[in-house]
């Protein structure tokens, strides 16, 4: 497996945005980039895996949900440079909806906390900026469209 910091190329991460009872699903991340911030849960994709599988492995891994992941509805260029200016990481993160079929969030694997969390709770929280900009243009405000 190729290396997570400084890269020798783009790497491909999957996440996937869930939506149950107004809330989101959230994961704080417990590993480098974005130690310490919520954000969508989500992972690498591996060779052979399929967008769809990787949301759902990475899901039930990082929070014990069962999802199905849907189409795609968000992509980003994630790239974070060291002190000296060397690209650190790069990925190419693509962000699928996604439908709860069962599960009560935990942390686990790359996660240390998971939880459905409301738009209003987001402000005490330190979310990465990714996955504010994500929940704007999906216009997630709590009362926002649900995927089940």
């Amino acid at each position: 497996m190729p290396n997570k910091e400084y890269p020798d190329r783009p790497r491909i991460g999957v996440a996937a945005v869930v939506i149950k009872d107004n809330k989101v699903l959230l994961v704080k991340r417990g590993i480098t980039p974005s130690k310490g911030l919520w954000a969508i849960p989500g992972g690498n994709m591996k060779l052979g895996e399929t967008m769809k599988e990787t949301a759902e492995r990475e899901i039930l891994e990082e929070t014990g949900i069962s999802i199905e992941a849907k189409d795609p509805i968000y992509a980003f260029d994630f790239m974070e440079r060291d002190d000296e200016g060397r690209l650190r990481f790069h990925y190419v993160v693509v962000d699928l909806l996604a439908e709860y079929i069962s599960g009560e969030p935990k942390g686990a694997d790359d996660a240390l906390e998971a939880r459905w969390l409301s738009w209003e709770e987001l402000p005490a929280l330190p979310v990465s900026k990714n996955t504010l900009t994500l929940l704007r243009k999906i216009s997630f405000n709590g009362l926002s469209r649900s995927a089940s």
